[in-house]
């Protein structure tokens, strides 16, 4: 059911490394004080995205079932309460993780924003787990109350930026710095229409690149783009997946911080997809 020890040896040779230098840069040493974690921190990582990578939609029942399962993967798993509280802990390795996985640019990129609800808009008033953190946003399904996830991509669906947003932020102000380091042309939806933020990103070598509206002039657009622009519903597709199967979004997270776990663990989970939504393209259009 599970490839654990592909993921496990991915995760923990990245965090052998990480761990080194992350030692050699502190200037206090950490304390001993408390009890010490019976799971390495790969193994808390591993089975954070085993979870995404399975069909279980509680996590509750999906730890009671590796602990009989994957007994001699993980000998020392503690009880479950325990563990919720250990994994809070795993979200600077996950975020370098996550990070290191990214795909390569290639010029060609597209960009969009989803929204991660963490309560019906109807009863945002009562939810203190947010309180003062999420906010209410307005999206083309309607008012929400959570955040932002604004993606970047690549042709082959990897992953090349990520940046969390609270509910009611534009979709145009994260862009500038969620494409630093990207070069080529950027595809996006109407949402992206501003004629400052095209001439900033142009100055960094990257064509944003959208459909006009309604009231706007028609501007002539080579054949490639347009094609492109088209396919551009491979991040909303991605989109749906992180969702879907990864479950990055639900209403059931008792702290921030393990919704930022989640998060993080739903994205690395994409990552380690064998078979991404992609695009084959000719070589006319990667010209």
């Amino acid at each position: 059911m599970f490839d654990v020890t592909e993921l496990f040896c991915s995760i923990d040779d990245f965090w052998k490394d990480l761990k080194n230098k992350w030692e050699k840069s502190l200037i206090y040493s950490k304390s001993s004080r408390g009890p010490t974690c019976s799971l390495s921190m790969s193994e808390i990582i591993t089975i954070m995205i085993l979870f995404h990578q399975s069909n279980f939609r509680c996590f509750k029942y999906f730890y009671l079932y590796i602990k009989v399962v994957l007994k001699q993967e993980f000998p020392k798993m503690p009880s479950y309460s325990r563990f919720v509280s250990m994994q809070k802990s795993a979200f600077i390795p996950m975020f370098a993780y996550l990070t290191f996985k990214r795909g390569p640019v290639t010029g060609l990129s597209f960009i969009d924003s989803t929204t991660l609800k963490v309560c019906h808009i109807a009863r945002c008033s009562n939810n203190k787990v947010f309180k003062g953190i999420a906010k209410k946003g307005k999206s083309s399904m309607g008012w929400f109350f959570g955040f932002k996830l604004h993606l970047i991509v690549n042709e082959k669906g990897e992953i090349l930026s990520f940046l969390l947003t609270q509910g009611n932020v534009s979709d145009i102000t994260p862009v500038a710095t969620l494409s630093k380091g990207i070069w080529g042309k950027l595809f996006g939806d109407r949402g992206y229409i501003s004629l400052r933020l095209f001439e900033e990103l142009l100055q960094n070598n990257l064509q944003l690149i959208t459909r006009i509206k309604s009231n706007m002039k028609n501007k002539l657009m080579n054949l490639a783009d347009k094609i492109l622009l088209r396919k551009r519903l491979i991040i909303e597709t991605i989109n749906d997946q992180l969702k879907n199967i990864s479950q990055i979004e639900h209403s059931r997270h008792r702290s921030p911080a393990n919704f930022l776990v989640n998060l993080l663990s739903g994205l690395i989970a994409y990552c380690h997809q064998k078979k991404k939504p992609s695009l084959k393209l000719c070589r006319t259009l990667l010209v």
